[in-house]
């Protein structure tokens, strides 16, 4: 085990003081459920307080139905789905609308549920959603019944999952944290791609990259596969992959056949660096990069449970956390040592797909004040990154945008063509918007017709317009609500560029999810505390970010899948 690691890991009462601006990433409010422990207490799965299933078969799915197989419906991360039909804004409100059921699971639902519809499960069609607990459980739902149609396990004899390595920012156990992904044309059946870290009697920590049948839950491709990596660093040794040192917390990407995985390291514990690696999917490493190559003090990927997007080039982008930046550049504008603190980063996937190849930053943008802002552990990649749709402005030029917002309380929106690099003196970017979500964000912003909308910390869930190609510089509407730490990564339900709903998750004790109207946020039309008791679903937690699909809302607790949709 790393020696900082090692004596981290006695020391969490230390971390347990975190305050918002005094953690790296995703940093969250101290919590009394913190442990010293390396290791993981036995779990198992809570007494569910689950409304009754119906008591009547429901009837087998018919017609086309949606699928949600990556974190925030797609690889800009939107977090939009434009095709339900069934939730209105007339008919989502607490007469009509509320909890079907809450479908106990043996651990906390840190990742998005994923959904498909219409799955041939052991021959009966399904609509299903899929679950991945920290316990390292993975579950699949039938979604209109809540029956379990399989749960598998993804660690191997011996093993539990991880503690919490000297960090209270995932507790008490750490399994599987991230969102997977589906590609439902792999396999015989489908394949959902998910990466599990465990810890085995030796006392040996172990990240693997798993391939399961959506069906069945059996392992594929002769997975599960270890995840190793190393790269080479300026001073002539190596810089490599310890699976102690290391969570994946941002989002699973899938794009033109590759899976990228990303980690951030527990709080700043050093070895504190952000690594990115692509496999095919047969498991097999094509690609591998670090954003702190030569550095042991960051950057890391945290991004709130975000994962990196992609645009149809196959090019990845995403946001790096606090950490090195060398302000001596070289010929090509580049930190001279190759680590990107606070930035935006555009990475080339050239080359993934061959053995061997590395994966490449092909350009950035880094913050005037990077340096400063990472001293004061004000992270950009607090927060997470979505491409927009191309817009036009007045002349009729197309721009190719990213929006990104962290701890500082600026929208960053960054020209993905021309990104903008480094100078001391300005941010050289397409447009910054100044103070506009003064809590800082801690979460995930989404798009919805014109409109990026998100949720700060201690604020007020807001929109702002774009017209021209440019997002308005105060919001065009906002929620009377406003949500605690960590803000809410909301998502959009509509059909088309009607019936719009914004979905917000509030991380209290009861948890609460809010719909409000997309075109006026100050039009609340639904929350679960509405109905008195009739739809609580547990306590809040951090990652959470509902899934729309079919007519029904999934929502991740600390030991459930809760199921909304119409009475």
């Amino acid at each position: 085990m790393n020696a900082n690691l090692s004596a981290a890991a006695a020391c969490i009462a230390l971390f347990a003081g975190c305050g918002l601006a005094g953690c790296g990433g995703g940093s969250s409010a101290p919590s009394s459920t913190s442990t010293t422990s390396t290791t993981s207490p036995t779990t198992t799965p809570p007494t569910s307080t689950t409304t009754p299933p119906p008591t009547t078969t429901p009837p087998t799915p018919t017609g086309p139905g949606t699928d949600v197989t990556t974190y925030k419906n797609d690889i800009s991360r939107s977090g939009l789905n434009s095709t339900e039909t069934t939730l209105t804004t007339a008919n989502v409100n607490s007469s009509s609308f509320g909890l079907l059921h809450n479908l106990a699971v043996d651990g906390k639902v840190d990742a998005q549920p994923l959904y498909l519809s219409q799955l041939n499960v052991a021959g009966a069609t399904h609509n299903v959603v899929f679950a991945a607990t920290e316990h390292g459980s993975v579950y699949a739902f039938d979604a209109n019944s809540g029956a379990v149609l399989w749960q598998v396990t993804t660690l191997k004899s011996g093993e539990t999952p991880s503690g919490p390595v000297g960090c209270n920012q995932v507790i008490p156990q750490i399994g599987i944290t991230s969102t997977p992904v589906i590609d439902r044309s792999a396999g015989a059946h489908g394949t959902i791609f998910l990466v599990a870290m465990s810890l085995d009697a030796a006392s040996h920590y172990h990240q693997r990259l798993h391939a399961l049948d959506v069906t069945t839950g059996a392992e594929l491709d002769g997975g599960p596969t270890e995840i190793s990596a190393s790269v080479p660093t300026a001073a002539g040794g190596t810089n490599a992959f310890d699976p102690v040192a290391y969570e994946e917390r941002a989002a699973l990407l899938l794009s033109n056949g590759s899976i990228y995985v990303s980690f951030t390291s527990h709080c700043d514990i050093q070895p504190y660096s952000g690594w990115v690696m692509s496999y095919a999917e047969n498991l097999s490493q094509t690609g591998v990069l670090n954003v702190a190559q030569n550095s042991a003090r960051g950057p890391s990927i945290w991004m709130a449970g975000g994962g990196p997007a992609a645009d149809a080039s196959g090019n990845v982008y995403l946001l790096t956390a606090n950490g090195a930046f060398e302000t001596t550049l070289d010929a090509q504008g580049f930190p001279s040592l190759h680590d990107f603190g606070n930035s935006f980063v555009k990475i080339s996937s050239a080359g993934a797909g061959q053995p061997g190849a590395n994966l490449a930053v092909t350009d950035y943008f880094a913050l005037s004040d990077t340096v400063a802002l990472s001293a004061a552990d004000r992270d950009l990649g607090s927060g997470g990154a979505m491409l927009l749709p191309d817009l036009e402005d007045s002349s009729g030029t197309v721009h190719h945008l990213m929006v990104g917002a962290g701890k500082d309380g600026n929208i960053y929106v960054v020209n993905r063509d021309s990104m903008g690099k480094f100078s001391s003196t300005a941010n050289n970017i397409y447009q910054q918007l100044r103070g506009v979500l003064p809590g800082g964000v801690f979460s995930t912003p989404a798009y919805f017709d014109n409109a990026v909308y998100y949720a700060d910390v201690g604020g007020t869930l807001k929109a702002f317009a774009i017209n021209n190609a440019l997002l308005s510089t105060t919001p065009q509407s906002q929620s009377t609500v406003q949500f605690v730490y960590p803000g809410s990564a909301a998502s959009v339900s509509s059909n088309g560029t009607s019936n719009g709903i914004v979905w917000a998750h509030a991380n209290s004790s009861p948890a609460v999810l809010y719909a409000f109207d997309a075109a006026n946020l100050a039009h609340e039309l639904y929350d679960s505390s509405q109905a008195g008791q009739r739809d609580q679903f547990g306590s809040g937690n951090k990652f959470i970010t509902p899934t729309i699909a079919d007519g029904h809302v999934f929502v991740g607790t600390q030991n459930s899948v809760a199921v909304f949709g119409l009475l």
